[in-house]
């Protein structure tokens, strides 16, 4: 009798349980944990399709159907509060997904979940993987699943963070590549993109001219074609952010610390500095009305800039005028200089610096004989500066033994380290440019021989922007004083310009030709040396009194590196 009633008792329980599931109304909840299309392209259709099928197989009413693609690992998911809100007002009663993890992997939305079921609000969760009953016990191995599911993905976060570390002090981005470079999906390495980082170089230069804003240079790359990688025209914002990184030198800066990378750098060092000058300097330019040509090129005697004005004589003709601004008060300056006058005083000026194309491809025939012997003489140095990377090296391992005993602070650590990297780049750079240019002063030797030839074309230009940024670029203290341009060459240009015996004798060059008093207009390039920073073997050039290049070489001598 007890056995008959025990089972009348469980068929009533299982009818009114079945009874209870069939009038539930369930969401489909699919997700996946990238935005991206191209991954996991079949995991939200596969498990809507093993979803239904449960459905149909257990006869549950499906009142809606949502999938995400979003990571839930941080709250905030769209899909997900959506559906929970739909529970909240009595749309539906329970959710049906393919296993807890779909549903959360953060302990808020977790939390949510099994306080809306403690309230009743929640009244069923189906999982094809998962046995699940809103009882104490049920509660419980939820609670384990979604702690399980938030394990995962801690663990996760950590083991990747720890390889993307280990793959920085190996020399290699684990991160997009910056513009220029590529992603080398077969070994995980950074590759140049040819023809984007030719663009690349060609606007550090442009910028590094100190004649274009950040603004302007966007605009620059929209005409060159350059684009980001995902095909973006480029803000200034990113022109900013790509001049001063220094992944360009060869160098990466990994969350607050400097390494050194293996991929191939694009810049020099020396490109990357005076570009990071230009920067400095330009800051937020003031913004131009008029587009005279010399404007902020001259400054006055008083110490205020040089401004210019446009008059009209009653004949209609058009002169432009340059004059102080007196802005720093009372100034003995009252003379205006008209434009035209002005231009006739630089190209006096360019014309002491110039050089015939006839003498610059006889200097520079002499410059590349001297090259190959060049070579020869420049080992003992590399080896020398090998030594002091050799040097470096040991630095570096001791520095770090240091952090590693706590002795110094993160901070200092990182500080002291960027250092040290940025000196072994200085080196590896002379380095390089020894073993390519036989001594580093062949390459500035020839940079400076076709100035002067450039100054020659200038001289029969109208192109004012240039003829000013190039007047910039070879002097300082340009002064406007009694309608007069005044101003300092800098070094070599001062000695090809104004060339005295004293100060020849002062930086051990010889004696050599130059032209005499022949001709009473101001001659061309009198003396032009050569700058040198490591020069074990002195190299001058002059044109003599029958307009001949000769190219001067004197004995050995001996000098360190400045």
């Amino acid at each position: 009798m007890n056995g008959k009633l025990k089972e009348k008792i469980n068929f009533w329980f299982c009818s009114r349980k079945r009874k209870f599931f069939k009038n539930m109304r369930y969401i489909i909840y699919a997700r996946k944990s990238t935005e991206d299309e191209n991954h996991q392209v079949l995991s939200i259709e596969s498990q809507l399709s093993e979803l239904r099928e449960f459905a149909v197989k257990e006869k549950l009413e499906i009142v809606a159907s949502l999938c995400e693609a979003k990571t839930a690992k941080e709250p905030g998911r769209t899909k997900f509060a959506e559906m929970l809100k739909q529970i909240e007002i009595g749309k539906a009663d329970g959710i049906l997904s393919w296993h807890p993890d779909r549903l959360a992997r953060n302990a808020v939305d977790g939390g949510k979940i099994i306080h809306l079921i403690d309230k009743g609000i929640i009244k069923s969760l189906k999982f094809p993987t998962f046995w699940f009953e809103p009882t104490p016990q049920g509660l419980f191995m939820l609670q384990i699943a979604f702690g399980q599911s938030k394990y995962y993905v801690d663990s996760l976060r950590e083991n990747v963070s720890r390889g993307m570390r280990q793959k920085v002090r190996n020399g290699v981005w684990p991160l997009w590549a910056p513009l220029g470079y590529l992603n080398n999906p077969i070994t995980r390495g950074i590759n140049v993109n040819e023809k984007k980082s030719t663009l690349l170089k060609k606007m550090f230069r442009v910028y590094s001219s100190g004649n274009h804003t950040l603004k302007e240079m966007s605009e620059w790359c929209k005409k060159a074609g350059l684009k980001s990688n995902l095909g973006n025209d480029i803000s200034p914002g990113q022109i900013q952010t790509t001049l001063q990184n220094i992944f360009y030198i060869g160098l990466m800066k990994y969350k607050g610390e400097v390494f050194e990378g293996k991929h191939k750098s694009l810049i020099s060092k020396k490109l990357f500095d005076k570009v990071q000058e230009v920067l400095k300097q330009r800051g937020k330019p003031q913004k131009i009305k008029h587009n005279f040509a010399f404007l902020g090129f001259m400054k006055c005697p008083c110490s205020a800039a040089i401004t210019a004005e446009k008059k009209i004589k009653p004949s209609g003709r058009k002169y432009v005028y340059y004059r102080c601004t007196k802005k720093k008060g009372p100034c003995p300056e009252k003379h205006f200089l008209r434009e035209e006058d002005l231009i006739k005083q630089i190209k006096t000026y360019l014309q002491k610096v110039s050089l015939s194309s006839q003498d610059t491809k006889r200097v520079l025939a002499e410059l590349e004989k001297d090259e190959l012997k060049a070579k020869e003489e420049t080992k003992i140095l590399v080896q020398n500066l090998k030594k002091e990377i050799a040097e470096i090296e040991t630095k570096l391992e001791k520095l770090l033994d240091v952090y590693l005993t706590e002795v110094i602070s993160t901070e200092e650590y990182t500080s002291r380290k960027q250092k040290i990297l940025t000196q072994k780049l200085e080196l590896q750079e002379r380095i390089k440019d020894f073993e390519q240019k036989g001594l580093s002063w062949l390459e500035p030797a020839r940079e400076f021989v076709l100035k002067l030839n450039y100054a020659e074309k200038l001289l029969n230009s109208e192109n004012y922007p240039e003829i000013k940024t190039f007047l910039k670029n070879i002097g300082s203290n340009h002064i406007l004083q009694n309608q007069r341009l005044i101003f300092s060459f800098n070094f070599p240009f001062n000695l090809a310009a104004e060339p005295r015996s004293g100060e020849a004798e002062s930086l051990t060059y010889p004696k050599v030709w130059t032209w005499g008093d022949l001709n009473p207009q101001p001659s061309r390039c009198h003396l032009a040396a050569l700058p040198l920073r490591y020069r074990p073997e002195k190299r001058i050039f002059a044109i003599n009194s029958n307009s001949s290049c000769i190219l001067v070489k004197p004995a050995l001598t001996t000098q360190t590196p400045l």
